[in-house]
C-alpha cells in the first residue's frame, strides 16, 4: 500500500480504530455512557467540610505543549531549616465518574487512555478528561492533595493526604521551561505573569534534585530512552521527532513518584488494600551482565539494582551519544510491569528500576484507570467510609489493569510503527546502523540508530541478542500493519 495520497492522519485512525477492536477495547463510548454524559454539565461543586481551600496557593500544572487532561498541580514551600514542602494536587475524577456507571464501566474496560499517531482514545470522555474534571487554567476544581516534606539531602521527612479545592494559575509546558530552568531560554511568560511563580519553580527544581539524587544511592536507574511523535503538516506526516529528557520532566517525574510512595504507605497506616505497580528482578540479568562485560565493567551474578545504576551512570558520562541505547536495551531486558494487590499485612514486589518498595500509581486519574481506583480507596480512608472494592475484586482488577494496559500498549505501538512505515516506504534498499532491542522465538527486533524506528530483521538474525550493534538494509514495508522488514547485512559501522 503507497499512502501518495497524503491523508496520512484519517489512514492511521482508522488503523488505530481497527486495532482497538482486535486487541478487544473499546474505541468509542456506549449510548448509555453518552446519555450519562450529558447529564454532567458543570465540575464537581467544592462544598465539604472535609475539603480545604488551597485556590490561593501558587499552584501550577507542567505537561506536554498539547495536553488538554490536566491530572496534576504542583507547588513548593519553603520550611526552616533549608527543608521544602512540596504538594502534589491531583484531579477529583471520582467526584464526577461514580464507580458502576456507565463512563466508569468504559473506562474499567479500557483500563488506559489510548494515545495513537492519529487519535487519542480517551479512558473517559473528554468533556471531563480535558474540562470538567482536569485541572485547567484559571479554574477552581476538587483535587486530593499529597503533602510531602524533603530534606535538605532529598529524604522524605512527614507527609500527609487530604482533599482541597485548587486553582491552576499558569498552564505551562516542559519545553519552554526546561530551557529556562537549564539556562539556555527565557523566563516563559505565563511564568513571568504570575507574581512569585519564578521562585517557586526553582524551589521546585531544586527539591527535585536533592529527591533524585537520593534515589540513585539508593539504586534507582539512570534510563534515557528515544521516545518518537509523529509530525504532521496538516494531515500528512512529515518526521518523526525525538523527546528527550529534560530538568521540567524531572520535576514531575519525582515528585509523581514520591506522591505514589506516599500514597501507598499512607493506605498500609490505614489498614487499606491497595493496587501496586511492581516491576520485579530482570527478566533477564544474565543478559544485562554479559553487556556491561561487553562495556568493560563487571555486574554480580544476583540482580543488584544499586551496581546497575553505577553501570549505567559509568556508560552515559562516557558515551552520552549511544547511551539511549544502551538505556533501550536494559528495559527491554527488565521485563515489563506489573500490578497486583497488596492486602492488609502482605508486602507486594518492589519496583526494582525505581528502587522503591512502596509504589502505586494515583497521580493520573483522567488517563489510567488503577489511578482511579486508588482515589476511590484514599478518600474512603481519609473520610473513614468502607471499602469500595473487595479484596478478590482488587486482585482481580490488579490482574485486568495489567492485561488491558498491555493490550493498549500493543494498539501504540502498531500505529507507532504505520506511522514510521509511511516515513520510509520511500526509502526501501537503504541501509542503516541498528541496535537490537528484541530477541526471542516469535522474531528479533532491531531499531535504527539515526532514524527513531523499530522493525523485524527478517533475514540474518541468527546468533543476535538484545544490545547488539548491526547493519541492517530496508526490505519492506506495510502500513496497514504496522512492518518494517530488516535485513542484516554486517556489524554495525562504528
Amino acid at each position: 500500500m503507497q499512502t501518495d495520497d497524503k491523508q496520512h492522519r484519517s489512514i492511521l485512525q482508522k488503523i488505530a480504530h481497527r486495532a482497538m477492536l482486535q486487541r478487544g477495547l473499546l474505541p468509542d463510548f456506549s449510548s448509555e455512557a453518552l446519555a450519562e454524559l450529558g447529564r454532567i454539565q458543570s465540575p464537581a461543586s467544592i462544598n465539604s467540610e472535609q475539603v480545604r481551600d488551597l485556590r490561593g496557593l501558587l499552584w501550577a500544572s507542567i505537561d506536554n505543549d498539547d495536553s488538554r487532561d490536566l491530572d496534576q498541580l504542583t507547588v513548593a514551600e519553603a520550611l526552616a531549616g533549608d527543608k521544602v514542602k512540596i504538594l502534589v494536587a491531583v484531579a477529583d475524577v471520582d467526584a464526577l465518574v461514580n464507580l458502576g456507571s456507565a463512563i466508569d464501566e468504559h473506562a474499567l474496560h479500557n483500563t488506559t487512555s489510548v494515545y495513537t499517531a492519529g487519535r487519542m482514545f480517551p479512558m473517559i470522555p473528554e468533556k471531563l478528561s480535558t474540562d470538567l474534571t482536569s485541572l485547567n487554567f484559571n479554574e477552581d476544581r476538587l483535587a486530593i492533595v499529597v503533602e510531602m516534606v524533603i530534606g535538605t539531602d532529598g529524604s522524605l521527612m512527614d507527609s500527609d493526604i487530604y482533599r482541597a479545592s485548587v486553582r491552576n494559575h499558569a498552564k505551562l509546558a516542559y519545553n519552554s521551561v526546561a530551557a529556562w530552568l537549564e539556562g539556555h531560554g527565557s523566563l516563559p511568560e505565563a511564568v513571568a505573569a504570575v507574581s512569585g511563580l519564578e521562585e517557586n519553580l526553582r524551589l521546585q527544581d531544586k527539591a527535585t534534585q536533592s529527591m533524585k539524587n537520593l534515589r540513585h544511592v539508593h539504586g534507582a536507574l539512570s534510563f534515557e530512552t528515544v521516545e518518537a511523535r509523529p509530525v504532521f503538516d496538516g494531515d500528512e506526516i512529515r518526521d518523526l521527532e525525538v523527546e528527550k529528557r529534560n530538568r521540567a520532566k524531572d520535576i514531575i517525574e519525582d515528585f509523581m513518584i514520591g506522591a505514589n510512595g506516599v500514597t501507598a504507605r499512607y493506605l498500609s497506616s490505614k489498614k487499606f488494600p491497595s493496587i501496586r505497580r511492581v516491576v520485579r528482578t530482570p527478566k533477564r540479568w544474565e543478559r544485562i551482565v554479559e553487556l556491561a562485560d561487553e562495556h568493560g565493567s563487571r555486574l554480580p551474578d544476583r540482580p543488584d539494582s544499586k551496581a546497575l545504576e553505577e553501570f549505567l551512570t559509568k556508560e552515559k558520562a562516557a558515551d552520552p551519544v549511544r547511551f539511549p541505547d544502551l538505556s533501550l536495551a536494559v528495559i527491554k531486558l527488565m521485563g515489563a510491569g506489573e500490578y497486583v494487590a497488596e492486602l492488609p499485612g502482605e508486602t507486594a514486589p518492589g519496583h526494582f528500576g525505581l528502587a522503591v518498595r512502596d509504589y502505586t500509581h494515583s497521580t493520573a486519574p483522567n488517563r489510567r484507570y488503577t489511578d482511579l481506583i486508588t482515589q476511590r480507596l484514599l478518600k474512603a480512608a481519609i473520610g473513614g467510609s468502607p471499602l469500595p472494592y473487595s479484596n478478590d475484586g482488587l486482585e482481580a482488577l490488579a490482574k485486568h489493569c495489567t492485561e488491558e494496559e498491555d493490550a493498549a500498549d500493543k494498539v501504540e505501538r502498531q500505529v507507532r510503527k504505520s506511522a514510521a512505515a509511511m516515513l520510509l516506504e520511500h526509502r526501501i534498499g537503504e541501509e542503516f546502523d541498528a541496535i537490537v532491542t528484541g530477541a526471542a522465538e516469535k522474531g528479533t527486533w532491531a531499531r535504527l540508530l539515526t532514524v527513531p524506528v523499530e522493525g523485524r530483521v527478517v533475514h540474518g538474525f541468527e546468533g543476535l541478542d538484545v544490545g547488539n550493534r548491526i547493519r541492517v538494509q530496508l526490505t519492506h514495508t506495510d502500513v496497514e500493519r504496522g512492518f518494517i522488514d530488516f535485513r542484516k547485512i554486517a556489524p554495525a559501522k562504528h
